[in-house]
């Protein structure tokens, strides 16, 4: 799968078992209908098949008006289960972290006036597709087996790549990503 089919829900909707839910529950509430003018994306372990149980669905979004954004998922999304909003500062950027459930899973929206395709989770989980097509299924199954023994996913990457520093800068490194992209 290419990167760029990450940007349509439809690939969810041929994939394991866990997509199929996921795509069906996205369609369900109409998660990307209602943040559709914030360029949303379903970034995380889900899409790159490698979630575990209770993992979440992370919906990264692009803002440029914060205080719209905060209105609209307050509107759309505060009646939900665990419904949490949460105004804060991640790298410098203003960040909207919006939690609840649907349905038993666990949903977390995500906005930034960054781009989607720039954010940071965007950025990990393609590098993460790359590393996951490059080493095969018994990677993938380690990946697996470390995030249930309690491993972040980028700490989890990074340990089976024997990567020193901070997992989340190390697995952005130009010369990682260069090294799975010129041998396509």
């Amino acid at each position: 799968m290419h990167a760029d089919q990450f940007h349509n829900l439809d690939y969810l909707s041929t994939g394991k078992i866990q997509q199929q839910a996921a795509y069906n529950l996205l369609l369900k509430y109409n998660l990307f209908g209602i943040l559709q003018a914030f360029d949303p994306i379903l970034a995380g372990t889900v899409p790159i098949n490698i979630d575990i149980e209770n993992s979440d669905l992370d919906i990264i979004c692009c803002f440029t008006n914060k205080a719209d954004f905060k209105n609209i998922v307050a509107l759309n999304f505060s009646a939900l289960e665990g419904f949490k909003l949460t105004d804060t500062i991640i790298d410098q950027q203003e960040t909207i972290m919006v939690n609840f459930s649907v349905d038993g899973w666990p949903v977390e929206v995500f906005g930034q006036d960054i781009p989607t395709r720039q954010q940071n989770a965007y950025k990990h989980m393609v590098v993460e597709h790359l590393l996951l097509e490059h080493y095969g299924e018994p990677f993938r199954q380690q990946v697996i087996e470390l995030k249930k023994q309690g491993y972040k996913t980028e700490p989890a990457f990074a340990r089976l790549l024997g990567l020193n520093g901070d997992p989340y800068l190390e697995l952005l490194n130009p010369a990682l990503i260069s090294s799975l992209t010129d041998k396509k």
